[in-house]
C-alpha cells in the first residue's frame, strides 16, 4: 500500500489495494479503517458489504429530497467510488423501485468500481421512499443512494 501523510490509509490507499489484487485469484478481501468495513467477495453470488462509521458524510440534500433523518427513514449511502446501476443488465428491470418492500439483504443496486461489480444490500428491512442517484450516475463515498422507512 502507498504511504500516506497520515497513520491510517485513505480510501484511495484501499482502492489502489484492491486495484492490484484485480488481477490475482483472491476470493475475498476484508478491509478495516476505523470504525468502517469494506468486504468484496468474488464468485457468483459475490457481494459488498459496507458497515459505515456513525459520522459518516452525507451527501446535502436535494430541494424536493427526502429529510431521511427527520421523518425516521434509514439511509443507505455509498460504501465506495463508482458508477451506480440500478439493475444488474441494462435490458433488466431494476433491483427496487419507490414503494417497494425489501428485507434485510436484499440487493438494491450495484456499484462498479475498478471493473468489479458490487452488489449493494439492505441493512434494514422497509419500503423504498427515495432513490436518489440516476441509473448509471458517478457516486462518491458517503454519496446517499436510498431512503427506506423500516418496517
Amino acid at each position: 500500500m502507498p504511504a500516506s501523510s497520515s497513520k491510517e490509509p485513505t480510501l484511495a490507499d484501499l482502492l489502489e489495494a484492491l486495484d492490484q489484487l484485480a488481477g490475482t485469484e483472491f476470493h475475498e478481501v476484508d478491509l478495516r479503517v476505523g470504525g468502517a468495513r469494506l468486504r468484496v467477495a468474488r464468485g457468483p453470488a459475490a457481494t459488498v458489504a459496507a458497515a459505515l462509521p456513525a459520522a459518516a458524510p452525507a451527501a446535502p440534500a436535494d430541494d424536493g429530497a427526502v429529510d431521511a433523518a427527520a421523518s425516521g427513514l434509514e439511509t443507505v449511502t455509498a460504501p465506495m467510488v463508482g458508477t451506480f446501476y440500478r439493475r444488474p443488465r441494462p435490458e433488466a428491470e431494476p433491483f427496487v423501485s419507490v414503494g417497494d418492500r425489501v428485507r434485510k439483504g436484499q440487493v438494491l443496486c450495484i456499484i462498479e468500481a475498478m471493473k468489479l461489480m458490487n452488489n449493494i444490500e439492505a441493512e434494514h428491512s422497509g419500503e423504498i421512499v427515495e432513490i436518489v442517484p440516476e441509473d448509471g450516475s458517478a457516486v462518491q463515498f458517503g454519496d446517499r443512494l436510498f431512503a427506506i422507512r423500516p418496517a
